[in-house]
């Protein structure tokens, strides 16, 4: 049982029960946790020598909340689960909150999820300053479980209570004090013994035993909640407009308010045993583990290797990516030294940083104090001088291999035997990269996705004769600059930009059969993308489109679509948002309008391409568009899992999340191809090949998949090129 976590009961001289969580690292509540809790309070009500109870968890943690492993076994009905109702009704409400005998919480470090709504449960909460109590289950497709849609609203009041569950916003102890949701802050070390008198205390009459569940004071009056709830509907269609529990959640708060705090907990019982199986929450779930395991890389994290210490970093070139990795970097504390070609550059780069940093200072991220402090850790230099003791060098130049080579050339001459010399490309092959020097084993990719102080993702990228050792430590950098970190083979693209070269190459495909650009881009960002191809077009810029493009031609020629769309519109110095003109047009605050101008270019793309030959476009209904965009993008992902320049299905699903937005809340790319099933997407990508060309055929391992009617993320027989 010591690994699905326990509780411990100890009685002191005073007669107060401390219950402690005990379930390492953040004290989840699994089922044992929560039977343990149980039995405790069970033999605490019944002892004659037990007044009071504390309770509090292990370790400076009070609890992280349910455990969410639990949730895969809910959810593909592996193991019994407790009648409806039975926590959150016979155990937290009827025992815990309902006992005769008062109980307080002592929260440290972080009441989450279940574990703040078992201490809103407690008669009074003691926390300290800096702990954090929050509700975060909507980020998991679920809503609160325990009671917490019914006693927050109670304890805070209906505004601030939504604004916390519906945003899944934390807040610290102190501000948790001034809300109502605690009832006195002590120092860590103080907290059970405040809790242990203010439960005494409760007993003596001396302070009010409070049932959070009939607390009213702080609901807003009945016409005054309703209009604060048709906001929060409003509002919550407007962020989220894919996604049903949010407004499941609003209606469960409602039902408490409208009915009474029972009658709300019962109707969130069922919501929530509803939405614990729906696809939405099996996404959010799956993309929760698959975030955790891009760390593990087998053959290298689990060689008992212990990442280097690296306490300086040289970067070359300052424009916007290597200002951005500056900044990520100065931002953790590594102190960073900038190169430049001469002066005027470098004075531009360092301002970049400058300029990053301020906007934190401007938006209350970052005092002055600190900005100065950060700011102090860039150095600007001119050559290679100070480059003799970095431990990491990140190139982030222009994409020219021949200047690249030279770089990697003087950086071997320049910095130690042990130096990582890592590079920003996103397309030039490493071994290229590397051509001229002696140092195959040092040299890895450091794939920043723009802006790179903002984007999560970094993708590691190793050839065949980089050192594990170099993996592990850039993997350790990555989580230190906040980065999510996935370790990916070396190839024209690497994973993610490899696998998202046909969304772009798809859009424009259907445009030279008819379909308007807008109408692709509204369908697209209708189904959750941040923004659709062509607007993403115009972000990326035409220039590096056309280049990527280049690329793609050269190396994957037999599938790329050749529209001459972006040609066109670059010839006429159109080239994206840089410009304020590409398929949109830009005002100064970067805000973009479709552009009717691109009338007559699409007009001679069409022109060109001869696809539209009876006069009649084709039309599609907007299912079709999502799938023509996005079942090439799968079958490129399937392309590069048979190559292995991925480990595993799921850390294309992180990647296509992170490095490209697609919506989490459909698990990635791979996930929701899976939902699909591979026989359907093989049969469809097989009819728009015999219609449409070799740019939809379905790859090896795509068919294959389909012929045995087996998932896309199994793998059968995968053969590394690392």
């Amino acid at each position: 049982m010591g690994s699905k976590g326990r509780t411990q009961m100890e009685v002191g001289a005073d007669g107060v029960a401390v219950i402690t969580i005990i379930h390492p690292p953040v004290n989840a509540l699994s089922i044992d946790v929560l039977y343990g809790l149980k039995e405790n309070y069970e033999q605490a009500l019944e002892r004659n020598d037990v007044k009071a109870i504390v309770v509090t968890g292990a370790n400076g943690k009070f609890s992280g909340g349910f455990d969410i492993t639990s949730f895969e076994g809910v959810q593909k009905e592996s193991r019994e689960q407790p009648p409806p109702g039975f926590i959150s009704i016979d155990v937290i409400t009827n025992m815990f909150e309902g006992a005769r005998k008062p109980s307080v919480a002592a929260i440290d470090g972080i009441a989450l999820g279940g574990g703040l709504e078992i201490a809103m449960a407690c008669h009074a909460r003691i926390s300290t300053s800096s702990a954090q109590l929050g509700l975060p289950e909507l980020q998991l497709g679920i809503i609160p479980g325990f009671g917490g849609t019914q006693r927050l609203p109670r304890l805070v009041g209906l505004t601030m209570a939504l604004e916390m569950i519906l945003l899944s916003k934390p807040i610290r102890g102190h501000e948790a004090h001034a809300a109502g949701l605690v009832d006195e802050i002590a120092t860590p070390d103080k907290i059970v013994t405040r809790a242990r008198q203010w439960a005494l205390d409760i007993v003596d009459y001396k302070r009010p035993k409070v049932l959070s569940l009939y607390k009213n004071d702080k609901l807003e009056p009945l016409g005054e909640a309703r209009e604060v709830l048709k906001f929060a509907r409003a509002q919550t269609l407007k962020r989220a407009p894919n996604l049903r529990h949010p407004l499941v959640c609003i209606d469960v708060i409602e039902e408490g308010i409208v009915s009474g705090p029972v009658a709300g907990l019962w109707k969130e019982v069922y919501a929530f045993q509803e939405l614990v199986v729906s696809d939405t929450a099996k996404s959010l779930v799956h993309f929760f583990f698959a975030l955790r395991a891009t760390s593990k890389v087998p053959g290298v994290t689990d060689l008992g290797l212990v990442p280097r210490k690296i306490s300086k970093v040289g970067i070359l070139g300052g424009g916007l990516m290597g200002s951005g990795i500056a900044t990520a970097l100065i931002l953790s504390n590594y102190p960073v030294i900038l190169k430049e070609v001469n002066a005027q550059f470098l004075q531009a780069g360092v301002e970049r940083v400058r300029a990053n940093l301020q906007s934190r200072v401007k938006k209350g991220k970052m005092t002055q104090e600190k900005f100065e402090k950060t700011f102090s850790l860039l150095k600007g230099v001119l050559d290679y001088e100070g480059f003799k003791d970095v431990d990491l060098v990140i190139e982030a130049v222009i994409e020219n291999v021949n200047l690249k080579q030279q770089i990697f050339a003087d950086l071997e001459k320049h910095c130690s035997p042990h130096c990582i010399l890592a590079s920003n490309t996103s397309t030039i092959d490493l071994n290229l990269i590397g051509q001229n020097t002696k140092s195959h084993d040092r040299i890895v990719g450091a794939h920043f996705f723009s802006p790179a102080h903002i984007m999560p993702l970094l993708e590691i990228v190793r050839t065949h004769q980089t050192s594990q050792q170099v993996i592990v430590d850039l993997i350790d950098v990555g989580k230190k600059i906040r980065k999510t970190p996935i370790v990916v083979g070396n190839c024209t693209g690497f994973a993610v930009n490899r696998m998202f070269f046909p969304y772009t190459q798809s859009a424009l495909l259907l445009v030279d059969h008819g379909l308007d650009v807008f109408h692709i881009d509204r369908v697209i960002t209708k189904f959750g993308m941040p923004m659709g191809p062509f607007r993403l077009a115009d972000l990326v810029g035409f220039d590096i489109a056309v280049a990527t493009g280049l690329q793609y031609l050269e190396n994957f020629s037999e599938r790329v679509y050749k529209s001459m769309l972006v040609p066109l519109m670059l010839e006429d110095k159109r080239a994206g948002e840089k410009t304020r003109k590409g398929f949109y047009i830009y005002d100064e605050r970067r805000k973009a309008t479709p552009d009717p101008e691109i009338k007559k270019y699409i007009e001679k793309s069409r022109s060109i391409a001869g696809l539209v030959t009876d006069g009649k476009p084709l039309k599609l209904q907007d299912k079709d568009i999502v799938e023509m965009v996005f079942f090439p993008v799968v079958n490129e992902a399937c392309r590069v899992l048979a190559e292995a320049i991925a480990v595993k299905s799921s850390d294309l699903d992180v990647a296509s999340v992170m490095g490209m937005g697609f919506p989490p809340y459909r698990g990635g790319v791979m996930h929701w191809a899976d939902s699909l099933g591979s026989k359907y997407i093989y049969s469809r990508l097989n009819e728009w090949s015999e219609k449409y060309g070799s740019s939809y055929k379905p790859c090896a391992y795509l068919e294959e998949r389909a012929a045995k009617g087996i998932s896309l993320a199994s793998n059968m027989h995968a053969t590394s090129r690392l």
